[in-house]
């Protein structure tokens, strides 16, 4: 029992990364209706932009500080600059715009920094923690109190301010928010660029654990696509949740399920996807589009 008790909360611990870029995620299909392949890749460029003030010896808070402004204006820069001209195109043409910018970061990053491992300081303790017999550690803490602190300030920002109501007008209903004198070109933008932010800060939680590489980032984004058709694409706090139920799936697959071990746990992501598109293609938390005619 206290074995299973270890795993559900590493699941949970590692499921919030995956809930956290589940998130970015979905503030950019929500507000344009487009899955942003290129979601990890930002979020590694991020991670790199914050290893490098680090390393030139900026404070670890002020570094990531600086690294969310610029995800900010990166995410803005790049909706005003290339998406908003396929926003109105084929979803195919859609995705293989995010997945060419998904190869660019991928390539420029490599270029500037090369291939080989860095290492990103954690800001949270090293040491472990432990309640009983239960051993965590101070980050897989850290991950979920961040998480849990971001959903609830997209939620204020969202449900309680001006400029919250301005993005779900524009994103549930163009025409009429244009016409309500709503700029629905900016409030997208704010939209990508509020999605960067989520995405950095996952990036910047996840690198101290697994190494700072162009290519760290593929197999949470990965997870994150898995987390958010299980919670719903239009579900912020869905997809925290769907997240946080494929993180624990994987603990619990990889723990307990011999043939799959750690080697095979990114197909229990894609299972995931497959399985919640047939039996429930909205998510357990979206909502059935209803066409009418």
């Amino acid at each position: 029992m206290r074995h299973l008790i270890q795993t559900l909360i590493d699941g949970v611990a590692s499921g919030m990364i995956y809930g956290s870029l589940a998130l970015a995620l979905v503030l950019i299909h929500r507000a344009t209706r487009i899955p942003n392949f290129a979601q990890g890749e930002m979020a590694m460029l991020s991670s790199y932009i914050a290893w490098e003030l680090i390393a030139n010896g900026v404070p670890w808070a002020a570094a990531v500080a600086i690294t969310l402004v610029v995800s900010m204006a990166g995410g803005y820069g790049l909706q005003r600059g290339l998406i908003r001209w396929v926003e109105r195109g084929a979803h195919l043409t859609q995705v293989m715009v995010t997945l060419g910018v998904l190869m660019v970061v991928n390539g420029s990053v490599g270029l500037l920094w090369g291939y080989s491992p860095k290492t990103l300081d954690s800001p949270f303790p090293s040491g472990a923690v432990r309640i009983g017999g239960i051993v965590t550690s101070w980050q897989a803490i850290g991950m979920v109190l961040v998480t849990l602190g971001m959903l609830l300030l997209l939620y204020l920002l969202l449900s309680r301010s001006r400029l919250g109501l301005r993005l779900r007008a524009a994103a549930q209903n163009p025409t009429s928010a244009r016409l309500a004198g709503i700029d629905v070109g900016r409030a997208y933008g704010i939209g990508w660029g509020l999605s960067a932010v989520v995405g950095a800060a996952a990036g910047v939680m996840v690198a101290p654990q697994t190494g700072l590489d162009p290519n760290f980032m593929f197999p949470v984004l990965l997870y994150a696509f898995a987390g958010a058709t299980v919670g719903g694409f239009d579900s912020p706090g869905g997809a925290v949740l769907g997240g946080v139920l494929v993180g624990v799936v994987e603990a619990l697959t990889a723990t307990y399920v011999g043939f799959i071990g750690t080697e095979l746990s990114l197909t229990v992501a894609l299972v995931t996807i497959v399985a919640v598109l047939l039996v429930r293609p909205q998510g357990l938390f979206g909502r059935k589009e209803v066409a009418r005619v």
